[in-house]
Protein backbone atom coordinates (compact mmCIF):
# COMPACT_ATOMS: atom_id res chain seq x y z
CA UNK A 1 0.00 0.00 0.00
CA UNK A 2 1.28 3.48 -0.82
CA UNK A 3 2.38 6.12 1.77
CA UNK A 4 0.66 9.25 1.72
CA UNK A 5 2.34 12.29 3.53
CA UNK A 6 -1.17 14.14 4.21
CA UNK A 7 -4.81 13.46 3.77
CA UNK A 8 -5.76 15.44 0.64
CA UNK A 9 -3.29 13.14 -0.92
CA UNK A 10 -5.52 10.21 -0.24
CA UNK A 11 -8.21 8.70 -3.18
CA UNK A 12 -10.54 8.09 -0.78
CA UNK A 13 -10.40 11.57 0.69
CA UNK A 14 -10.45 13.24 -2.69
CA UNK A 15 -13.75 11.15 -3.40
CA UNK A 16 -15.25 12.09 -0.88
CA UNK A 17 -14.76 16.04 -1.14
CA UNK A 18 -15.90 15.94 -4.45
CA UNK A 19 -18.54 14.26 -3.62
CA UNK A 20 -19.38 16.86 -0.83
CA UNK A 21 -18.62 19.61 -3.29
CA UNK A 22 -21.82 18.13 -5.64
CA UNK A 23 -23.90 17.58 -3.38
CA UNK A 24 -23.94 20.99 -2.14
CA UNK A 25 -25.02 22.52 -5.39
CA UNK A 26 -27.63 19.44 -5.60
CA UNK A 27 -29.53 19.68 -2.47
CA UNK A 28 -29.67 23.39 -3.13
CA UNK A 29 -32.78 22.62 -5.46
CA UNK A 30 -35.94 23.27 -5.10
CA UNK A 31 -37.40 20.16 -4.35
CA UNK A 32 -35.58 20.05 -1.13
CA UNK A 33 -37.42 23.05 0.22
CA UNK A 34 -39.98 22.02 2.47
CA UNK A 35 -38.85 18.70 3.40
CA UNK A 36 -37.42 19.42 6.57
CA UNK A 37 -33.52 19.02 7.40
CA UNK A 38 -33.29 16.60 4.80
CA UNK A 39 -30.82 18.87 2.18
CA UNK A 40 -28.39 20.40 5.57
CA UNK A 41 -28.60 16.82 7.24
CA UNK A 42 -27.01 15.05 3.56
CA UNK A 43 -25.13 18.32 3.57
CA UNK A 44 -23.88 17.33 7.12
CA UNK A 45 -23.10 13.64 6.93
CA UNK A 46 -21.23 13.94 3.40
CA UNK A 47 -19.03 16.76 4.69
CA UNK A 48 -19.00 14.23 7.86
CA UNK A 49 -16.97 11.39 5.55
CA UNK A 50 -13.96 13.30 4.67
CA UNK A 51 -13.61 15.46 7.31
CA UNK A 52 -13.30 12.27 9.20
CA UNK A 53 -10.78 10.94 7.02
CA UNK A 54 -8.88 13.92 7.33
CA UNK A 55 -9.14 14.20 11.43
CA UNK A 56 -8.34 10.28 11.92
CA UNK A 57 -5.10 10.53 9.40
CA UNK A 58 -3.73 13.48 11.41
CA UNK A 59 -3.68 11.63 14.87
CA UNK A 60 -1.15 9.85 15.91
CA UNK A 61 -2.05 6.38 16.36
CA UNK A 62 -3.53 3.08 13.91
CA UNK A 63 -6.46 3.00 16.91
CA UNK A 64 -7.66 6.48 16.43
CA UNK A 65 -7.59 6.66 12.36
CA UNK A 66 -9.45 3.52 12.47
CA UNK A 67 -11.79 5.45 14.77
CA UNK A 68 -12.65 7.75 12.46
CA UNK A 69 -12.76 5.55 9.73
CA UNK A 70 -15.36 3.99 10.85
CA UNK A 71 -16.98 7.18 11.79
CA UNK A 72 -16.61 8.29 7.92
CA UNK A 73 -18.25 5.10 6.82
CA UNK A 74 -20.98 4.81 9.32
CA UNK A 75 -21.71 8.77 7.66
CA UNK A 76 -21.40 6.75 4.09
CA UNK A 77 -24.34 4.94 5.22
CA UNK A 78 -26.18 7.83 6.57
CA UNK A 79 -26.10 8.93 3.15
CA UNK A 80 -27.22 6.64 1.68
CA UNK A 81 -29.78 5.72 4.22
CA UNK A 82 -31.27 9.16 3.42
CA UNK A 83 -30.92 8.58 -0.33
CA UNK A 84 -33.15 5.20 -0.52
CA UNK A 85 -35.51 7.35 1.60
CA UNK A 86 -35.86 10.20 -1.37
CA UNK A 87 -36.11 7.21 -3.94
CA UNK A 88 -39.62 6.59 -1.81
CA UNK A 89 -40.79 10.26 -2.23
CA UNK A 90 -42.82 11.45 -5.19
CA UNK A 91 -41.20 14.71 -4.98
CA UNK A 92 -37.75 13.17 -5.63
CA UNK A 93 -38.91 11.09 -8.88
CA UNK A 94 -36.96 13.56 -11.19
CA UNK A 95 -33.92 12.48 -9.48
CA UNK A 96 -34.02 8.89 -9.46
CA UNK A 97 -31.00 8.58 -11.76
CA UNK A 98 -29.03 11.30 -9.70
CA UNK A 99 -30.35 9.57 -6.71
CA UNK A 100 -28.62 6.02 -7.58
CA UNK A 101 -25.53 7.92 -9.04
CA UNK A 102 -24.88 9.21 -5.66
CA UNK A 103 -25.95 6.03 -3.86
CA UNK A 104 -23.25 4.14 -6.01
CA UNK A 105 -20.87 6.63 -5.13
CA UNK A 106 -21.45 6.38 -1.82
CA UNK A 107 -20.90 2.88 -1.24
CA UNK A 108 -17.92 3.14 -3.33
CA UNK A 109 -16.67 5.28 -0.73
CA UNK A 110 -17.63 2.96 2.07
CA UNK A 111 -15.64 0.32 0.77
CA UNK A 112 -12.32 1.45 0.11
CA UNK A 113 -12.64 3.35 3.76
CA UNK A 114 -13.51 -0.56 4.83
CA UNK A 115 -10.28 -1.65 2.57
CA UNK A 116 -8.32 0.40 4.18
CA UNK A 117 -9.28 -0.28 7.63
CA UNK A 118 -9.15 -3.81 7.21
CA UNK A 119 -5.21 -3.03 5.83
CA UNK A 120 -4.95 -1.47 9.32
CA UNK A 121 -6.20 -4.04 11.38
CA UNK A 122 -3.67 -6.58 9.89
CA UNK A 123 -1.30 -3.84 10.11
CA UNK A 124 1.69 -4.42 13.00
CA UNK A 125 2.72 -0.34 12.88
CA UNK A 126 0.42 0.83 15.60
CA UNK A 127 1.26 5.15 14.22
CA UNK A 128 3.40 7.28 14.23
CA UNK A 129 3.24 8.09 18.19
CA UNK A 130 4.39 4.66 18.47
CA UNK A 131 6.93 4.89 16.41
CA UNK A 132 10.58 5.02 18.21
CA UNK A 133 14.32 4.65 16.37
CA UNK A 134 13.71 0.58 17.57
CA UNK A 135 10.62 -0.03 15.68
CA UNK A 136 11.69 2.88 12.42
CA UNK A 137 14.17 0.47 12.45
CA UNK A 138 12.13 -3.08 12.58
CA UNK A 139 9.75 -1.65 10.27
CA UNK A 140 12.62 -0.38 8.12
CA UNK A 141 14.28 -3.77 7.88
CA UNK A 142 11.13 -5.64 6.96
CA UNK A 143 10.33 -3.12 3.95
CA UNK A 144 14.45 -3.47 3.18
CA UNK A 145 13.67 -7.39 3.03
CA UNK A 146 10.57 -7.40 1.27
CA UNK A 147 12.12 -5.09 -1.47
CA UNK A 148 15.21 -7.30 -2.34
CA UNK A 149 12.83 -10.36 -2.26
CA UNK A 150 10.95 -8.64 -4.92
CA UNK A 151 14.18 -7.90 -6.74
CA UNK A 152 15.47 -11.32 -6.13
CA UNK A 153 11.88 -12.44 -8.07
CA UNK A 154 12.24 -9.69 -11.21
CA UNK A 155 15.70 -10.65 -11.65
CA UNK A 156 14.81 -14.53 -11.54
CA UNK A 157 12.13 -13.55 -14.13
CA UNK A 158 14.22 -11.61 -16.49
CA UNK A 159 16.72 -13.85 -16.18
CA UNK A 160 14.04 -16.93 -17.76
CA UNK A 161 12.96 -14.32 -20.38
CA UNK A 162 16.52 -13.89 -21.18
CA UNK A 163 17.12 -17.96 -21.41
CA UNK A 164 13.56 -18.41 -23.53
CA UNK A 165 14.61 -15.80 -26.02
CA UNK A 166 18.17 -17.07 -26.24
CA UNK A 167 16.16 -21.20 -26.83
CA UNK A 168 13.99 -19.27 -29.51
CA UNK A 169 16.91 -17.66 -31.29
CA UNK A 170 18.77 -20.91 -31.46
CA UNK A 171 15.94 -22.90 -32.86
CA UNK A 172 15.68 -20.03 -35.45
CA UNK A 173 18.58 -20.46 -36.53
CA UNK A 174 18.82 -24.29 -36.81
Amino acid sequence: MPTYGSFEELPVWQLAADLAAKIFPWTSASCFRGQGDLANQIQRATLSISNNIAEGFERGTTKELLHFLYIARGSAGEVRSMLCVMERMDSFDHLKSDISNFKSDFESVARQIRAWADHLQNSEIKGQKHLNDQSRKRFERGKSRSDFLENQKLFREKMKEDLERKVRERNLDE
